[in-house]
């Protein structure tokens, strides 16, 4: 039994053109999926125009047909609002605070920091 190196390369090209030829077409079906989600939020940002310009300009008529939907953005728009409201205020830091060295010094660049390794060139920040 003769052990063929040709045929063998041969087989290895063929099973490397047909992964290769396959990842090209996940490659640009991945292209097309991704162009597709963008013009569908192109849409649906170009239905949120025509539903908000709709709702303002026809405030007060709105047609039974799309009255539940109204009445529902209104309340989630409230409901925002309350959440909005509710929220903790943040006290800002005193200026002290911002003064606090922040750790130790780079023995290779001085930059300073709380970390292992230095943040401005990668070196051991030491004990």
């Amino acid at each position: 039994m003769a052990f063929n190196f040709d045929e063998l390369t041969r087989k290895a090209k063929d099973v490397a053109n047909k992964a290769a030829d396959r990842t090209k077409d996940a490659a640009e079906l991945v292209k097309l999926n991704v162009a597709i989600s963008g013009e569908q939020k192109e849409i649906d940002k170009n239905y949120r125009a025509i539903g908000e310009w709709f709702v303002s300009e026809y405030e007060g008529e709105i047609p039974d047909a799309v009255r539940e939907a109204v009445e529902a953005v209104n309340a989630s728009k409230a409901k925002i609002a309350e959440l909005e409201a509710s929220k903790p205020v943040k006290e800002e830091p005193a200026e002290e605070a911002e003064e606090v060295p922040a750790g130790k010094k780079c023995p290779i660049c001085g930059a300073e920091s709380d970390s292992k390794f230095c943040p401005q060139c990668g070196a051991p920040m030491g004990e």
